[in-house]
């Protein structure tokens, strides 16, 4: 298969970028608050260096190498292209890669994880690196590897795909990752905060463990590899620098806390960090799920695990929030209902055991902390919509987790471009109600989507949460249960590089599910009688998951495929229920939905993906996953086609500028926004001095 460049995200990327307004939240703000956002979003932003590392060898040099050329011309685009010699056009590509290259934080995109390809030479490259020694410098560092390809994405180390969480000119296999993560599992080691590093030492195999903390080892304390005759070493003082100086914030976010469980889940921030302790971290996290609706919030650690190929090391993640108290109101109504929604899910239906959420279901819900926040710093590879932490399955399950929407991030989602793949006398309804049900969606996706599931277990000898002597019937075969999680065996570990997918199809499948109750949109607003029905708020959604399902093609060749899984869901409902109609010739895609058919075929067809996925992930049954999982997202025939014209129309990414804040004298902290235009994302990075 021919894998695209993807160079076309340049053309017209001034439209493409956005601002995260912040200034009036931040100005509502005490000055003792504004302080510690401060320094925590300071903490947050140091983290990009360690993004950077986690991404390519290259990243940390591009990245220096883009804010060196600002630095040196002083931002003053037109005189350094006549200072070197290059064409407008030759300078536009390159302000455009460096935009998109920053707002991804790393040379690769941070949805699909594919390789981004400046349309600038290399000539004109080693043109603008002239403008200085140290910008000559980095370019010598990175000049072989900016237009290679392959790699053409992130993902096990291979031909034609890279992977930083396993670094090294000698490849790691999948089987030596998984001995080594078992390893450190026998010894109360957690992945989140390390990376694998296989060499040769005099000639002799060598596998390390590289920890994140401060502090550096001397010794390495050494792990044996069960059945290999093998050992890993353990070494700390990965990224050593980075977090020492996001430490040296959190000292001074401490004094600015507002609460004790703020000032507590810092102290253990700083212990985590300085020291590799993850039972630390998640010490932190327990205490951070009850700091219910901060006027501050905070996300901050080795969080999410979507770029390990393997699914459990995680990219660093700092996002710094300001609480949207009227939104907040209306979500918090949402949780107050949950349960009641929550016994209409497939895997409830007809039980009236467990107060009628059935034996896959948590004896209780913890209804909880459902935030909107407008983020001030969102430190990451991607700005997601919402999010629902801790990650952690047994703190989710006996102390809770917190739902947050990005509300700023919503609000400058910008109107879909009218692609070929809705029909045109669909146009303007289809963009008048995109929004409001897409982040509704949103919203139900990150409570009930990610905040239900019982993980069945055995948690220690003769000690099982459910009842081992008459097991669960499981609705997929009619049986009593045979599979459950073995002690010490987490969902990650288990299900790997199937996890991150998979649990975001059945996350998005319950928001999509859930989207067709009436009772449920009523909460919300949406009626028989409001101006935009009920009817056309699931339609539209249901619409949306059409149009979704093709452009996921894009990234079809990474393990982010939910999307399409419930496409092909969709489609294989039967009864034109939703048909696809395409012209290679003419590269043109659309898509039909009969809206008189979503109760009949297409709710109950995303319900039956949904029942097997919860099932799967509830009874630790990797095998029958992969089996049907797989299967479903297999991209041949037809779609083959499909994804032709998807690469053929794609437009550019949306890429999105946020403030900083600074120490004034005058007013204690002082907030800059940025023009949202690459000259200005590029800017916003040069002055964070990260």
């Amino acid at each position: 298969m021919a894998i695209p460049t993807d160079k076309s995200f340049i053309r017209s990327l001034s439209n493409y970028v956005c601002s995260l307004d912040i200034k009036e939240p931040f100005d509502n703000l005490t000055l003792k608050e504004k302080l510690y956002a401060h320094h925590m979003a300071r903490a947050a932003w140091h983290g990009t260096r360690i993004i950077l590392r986690q991404v390519s060898p290259e990243s940390i040099a591009i990245f220096d190498f883009i804010l060196e050329v600002y630095r040196s011309c002083d931002g003053d685009w037109s005189k350094l292209a006549i200072q070197v010699n290059v064409s407008h056009e030759s300078l536009t590509n390159f302000l455009g890669y460096a935009a998109v290259f920053l707002a991804n934080i790393g040379n690769y995109y941070g949805k699909g994880d594919q390789k981004i390809v400046p349309e600038t030479s290399i000539d004109d490259l080693q043109k603008i690196s002239t403008v200085s020694e140290a910008a000559s410098r980095l370019y010598q560092e990175f000049s072989h590897s900016i237009l290679a390809r392959p790699p053409h994405n992130l993902g096990f180390p291979s031909d034609i795909a890279q992977s930083t969480y396993y670094p090294g000119e000698s490849r790691i296999s999948r089987d030596e990752i998984s001995l080594i993560t078992k390893a450190m599992e026998k010894h109360s080691i957690y992945p989140e905060n390390t990376r694998l590093h296989k060499h040769y030492n005099n000639g002799k195999l060598s596998f390390d463990i590289l920890q994140a903390s401060v502090e550096v080892d001397g010794p390495a304390q050494e792990l044996s590899l069960p059945g290999s005759g093998e050992f890993a070493r353990l070494l700390r003082g990965d990224h050593s620098q980075e977090l020492e100086k996001i430490c040296s914030c959190l000292e001074e976010a401490l004094k600015y806390a507002a609460n004790t469980r703020q000032s507590q889940t810092i102290s253990k921030y700083l212990v985590s960090f300085r020291t590799g302790d993850m039972e630390a971290y998640r010490e932190s996290q327990r205490i951070w799920v009850k700091d219910m609706k901060p006027a501050v919030e905070n996300i901050l650690g080795f969080v999410e695990p979507y770029r390990d190929p393997f699914g459990v090391r995680a990219e660093f993640e700092g996002v710094v929030g300001i609480v949207d108290a009227e939104e907040t109101r209306v979500l918090t109504t949402l949780t107050e209902n949950s349960t009641f929604f929550i016994r209409r899910l497939p895997w409830a239906e007809g039980h009236t055991e467990n107060d009628g959420k059935g034996p896959f279901e948590k004896d209780l819900f913890h209804p909880p902390d459902f935030t909107s926040l407008h983020a001030l710093a969102y430190c990451s590879s991607i700005i997601f919509l919402g999010i629902n932490l801790p990650n952690f399955n047994d703190i989710r399950q006996t102390t809770g987790f917190k739902n947050v929407m990005i509300t700023n991030r919503h609000k400058s989602v910008m109107r879909p471009p009218n692609t070929s793949l809705i029909a045109e006398p669909e146009l303007a309804t289809y963009d008048a109600h995109k929004l409001p049900a897409w982040r509704l969606q949103i919203t139900l996706h990150e409570l009930l989507g990610h905040g239900t599931s019982k993980l069945l277990a055995q948690e220690g000898p003769g000690r099982y949460n459910f009842d081992i002597s008459s097991p669960p019937i499981n609705p997929l075969t009619g049986k009593p249960i045979e599979k459950w999680y073995l002690p010490g065996e987490t969902w990650t570990g288990v299900f790997g590089s199937l996890a991150t997918t998979v649990d975001e199809c059945r996350a998005e499948c319950v928001g999509s599910y859930l989207m067709a109750d009436k009772d449920l949109l009523a909460l919300f607003g949406y009626t028989d009688d409001s101006e935009i029905t009920a009817d056309d708020l699931t339609y539209n959604l249901y619409l949306q998951l059409g149009a979704i399902g093709l452009r996921s093609l894009a990234n079809y060749i990474t393990e982010d495929n939910a999307h399409f899984a419930m496409f092909r869901s969709l489609l294989a409902a039967g009864s034109n229920l939703l048909t696809v109609q395409h012209s290679l010739s003419a590269k043109t895609l659309r898509i039909t939905l009969d809206r008189t058919k979503i109760l009949s075929h297409g709710r109950p067809a995303i319900g039956s993906l949904l029942l097997k996925l919860h099932i799967y992930r509830c009874t630790a049954d990797i095998e029958g996953c992969r089996a049907f999982y797989e299967e479903l997202t297999k991209v041949d025939g037809v779609a083959l086609e499909w994804r032709s014209i998807v690469m053929a129309n794609q437009s550019p990414r949306q890429i999105f500028v946020q403030g900083n804040t600074f120490l004034d004298d005058e007013a204690g902290v002082r907030l800059r926004e940025y023009e949202p235009t690459p000259e200005g994302l590029i800017r916003s990075w040069a002055e964070r001095q990260v």
